[in-house]
């Protein structure tokens, strides 16, 4: 009875994890999923004190984020979530990459909620992680939890820390987030549904392809705030 009863509860909490790849909802679909990015990004720098600094916004080779990742920790942990990426080229922003996120562990964990992610690549070598398409947090790529403010503390030593500066905003609260081996891939389904066609996650995020107008509502974002960083 007791087995019976932690199976059932398991395949609850599990269903909705699994089948978020599949839903039909439109924010599913990798254009809902750049608009749903780039306002999770104008929502997080729009507050005055719990944002991300300038300067570390300012510094970063590449910018992703995951709107609505699924963090369960009720019976058997599971993490899970789609997002997408951007990186800085001659000519601006490059046009989106996407890409899922799955397992590892980050920071508290509770159970059945969902937290946008946003991840900042910082240097070159974790930009060719990026680049590689599929690589693993804490593994291939060091990663930490950014500082949190208008501007970064002078004592602080983000510059240092790591390849991957990672934050989490989930109920209002945004902060630093601790996350590890989680393993980031392309999301080629996404790719194909948003370009017509596959693109290599190199393609993109080197600015060899065009960025189509559904990319406006994250790559203006970016823009935005990355232009108010280098003032």
């Amino acid at each position: 009875m007791r087995k019976s009863l932690v199976l059932l509860l398991l395949v609850c909490f599990l269903t909705p994890i699994l089948s978020a790849d599949d839903a039909p909802t439109a924010d599913t679909k990798a254009s809902g999923r750049v608009q749903a990015a780039g306002t999770v990004l104008d929502e997080i720098q729009a507050a005055p004190d719990q944002r991300i600094p300038e300067e570390v916004l300012g510094s970063a080779e590449c910018v992703a984020v995951v709107p609505s990742m699924l963090n369960g920790g009720f019976v058997v942990g599971g993490r899970y979530g789609k997002g997408v990426a951007s990186c800085r080229t001659p000519k601006g922003w490059s046009a989106p990459a996407f890409f899922t996120i799955g397992g590892g562990s980050f920071g508290l964990q509770i159970g059945g909620q969902a937290t946008d992610v946003v991840m900042l690549i910082m240097n070159k070598h974790g930009m060719d992680d990026l680049l590689s398409s599929k690589f693993k947090l804490g593994g291939d790529a060091s990663a930490a939890a950014g500082p949190v403010g208008r501007h970064a503390s002078a004592d602080t030593d983000w510059k240092m820390r790591a390849e991957v500066l990672t934050y989490s905003r989930s109920r209002g609260l945004f902060a630093g987030l601790e996350l590890s081996g989680a393993v980031i891939k392309q999301d080629k389904d996404s790719t194909r549904d948003f370009y017509g066609h596959m693109v290599p996650f190199k393609t993109s995020l080197k600015g060899e392809v065009d960025a189509p107008k559904d990319s406006y509502p994250f790559l203006s974002s970016l823009a935005k705030w990355a232009q108010e960083a280098a003032k």
